[in-house]
């Protein structure tokens, strides 16, 4: 008797081992690929009961989910390209990107804030209908940044100095995010097929991420920055201002931007070298400050961190352990100096706002479905990467680079503009990447904006920051002030 209780007591344990086996491979190690599986209907379908809350810009939706007949339940529709940088896409097929991804526990009402509804849900049997957010884009800023642009390979960041409110982010070309938001799983696939072979990588958010992008003269407000921190240099320090300048042990020549002697004189302030642009002065100053006090400077305003806005960008790069020749490349944004238009607009802002430097931030706040307040972003400060006489003496600088400098295409009637062009090598034949950077109205900051276009504009090498890039920015100030 004893031994068939045993052999019983044996069988049944196998069989509990085995339902305990197969159900950690579905609800484990399978349950990524099943519920992708276009066949498994019943999960699709699941996916789509919940009421996705909307993205609202001006307390208009730029995303939002409506009801439909078919067994998805909701639709996600999109206003178009010119937010595709924002939102991004959700899709069951293809998963989600953009606000959709970093802001999923929210729009699909699984937030711990959402707690009571969720424990309403449970009885009632109703699902939780998700929340909306309301963003901090102007959109007039937001269309302004994104028609100035127009058909050009970049991104426009534009930032409130004060709270690092984003006021625009926008990447181009830009993506129909309804194209993904179909409910066919083939006819989703194929689009976003397309999208992932389509000219200029629409996908990419190009303001925070994408493989980054050398940053060329804007890097200069960092080493300038680095110089006057110091206490060895004034914006009235003269750098030596040679034609050609021999990199440190090596037999290789730099010169300025267009061979030209920059000013014409033996020497050159550190003013008139930002306003000129002057490369050579720069790579001298970079020698001078150092690689370790330069990087040093980088990390403070935001170099080597990801930030969340909460979409993650990611990390600028100031490169380590660099030889003297290196360090004076990298001084003018050159060698393996890579950026975000993100990273390049705080740093920006940071100089408009007398020093302090604040989070970016994208998100106003967020509403339950019943419109209680869920959420309120406050301002938060990230640092204060310099003093505000070093803040002062940069913002002179700038003034005078649009004033009657390289960078006079950032110029706006009627206001005072600060301002820092950059055209950028790539290497060998390939096309340059342009850049403008810069806060208005110079005494009293309401914006600071970044500029990029990459490939050269179309213009491959024939281009600068100051022809293409600063008319963009010049018109998403005018927009900011209402002009």
């Amino acid at each position: 008797m004893n031994r068939e209780l045993r052999r019983v007591s044996l069988v049944v344990a196998v069989m509990f081992l085995a339902l305990f086996v197969a159900a950690t491979n579905l609800q484990v190690i399978s349950s990524d690929s099943l519920s992708q599986d276009q066949r498994n209907v019943r999960t699709i379908y699941d996916g789509y009961q919940t009421q996705r809350g909307a993205i609202l810009v001006d307390s208009q939706p730029i995303a939002n989910s409506t009801p439909v007949s078919d067994g998805f339940h909701y639709n996600r529709k999109y206003s178009g390209d010119i937010y595709s940088s924002v939102t991004g896409f959700y899709s069951y097929f293809q998963g989600a990107t953009g606000l959709e991804a970093s802001a999923n526990d929210y729009l699909s009402g699984k937030n711990s804030a959402q707690f009571f509804e969720q424990l309403n849900a449970l009885f009632s049997g109703n699902p939780v209908s998700g929340a909306s957010i309301e963003l901090t884009i102007d959109p007039k800023v937001q269309k302004a940044a994104a028609d100035a642009l127009g058909n050009l390979t970049g991104a426009v960041v534009a930032i409130e100095p004060s709270t690092g409110n984003i006021l625009a982010m926008v990447s181009t070309p830009g993506f129909n995010a309804n194209q993904l938001a179909v409910h066919t799983g083939s006819k989703a696939q194929a689009n976003y097929n397309n999208l992932l072979s389509a000219k200029g990588d629409p996908l990419i958010n190009k303001a925070i991420g994408g493989s980054l992008y050398t940053p060329g003269s804007v890097f200069k407000l960092v080493v300038a920055s680095a110089a006057l921190e110091s206490g060895k240099f004034t914006v009235s320090s003269l750098l030596p201002n040679p034609r050609t300048y021999t990199l440190p042990n090596t037999s290789t020549k730099i010169h300025n931007s267009g061979g030209s002697d920059c000013g014409g004189q033996s020497t050159v302030t550190l003013l008139n070298a930002l306003r000129l642009s002057c490369n050579i002065p720069f790579a001298e100053l970079g020698v001078l400050v150092g690689q370790d006090k330069i990087r040093a400077m980088a990390n403070a305003y935001g170099f080597g961190k990801s930030f969340r806005i909460p979409t993650v960008a990611t990390a600028s790069v100031y490169p380590q352990n660099m030889d003297d020749a290196q360090t004076a490349l990298s001084s003018f944004g050159q060698f393996d100096v890579r950026v975000t238009p993100l990273q390049i607009a705080m740093i920006t802002a940071a100089i408009a706002n007398g020093g302090k430097e604040m989070n970016p931030n994208l998100i106003e706040n967020v509403q339950s479905s019943n419109l209680a307040l869920l959420s309120q972003t406050q301002p938060s400060e990230f640092g204060t990467p310099i003093s505000k006489a070093t803040a002062d003496g940069l913002k002179q600088m700038m003034i005078a680079a649009v004033k009657n400098g390289v960078s006079s295409n950032g110029q706006v009637t009627g206001t005072v503009v600060a301002g820092k062009t950059g055209t950028a090598q790539n290497g060998g034949s390939s096309p340059y990447t342009l850049w403008f950077t810069g806060f208005a109205p110079a005494d009293n900051p309401r914006v600071a904006v970044a500029v990029m276009v990459a490939d050269g504009g179309g213009m491959g090498q024939g281009g600068s920051g100051n022809i293409l890039a600063a008319p963009i920015a010049r018109k998403v100030i005018r927009a900011v002030l209402g002009q």
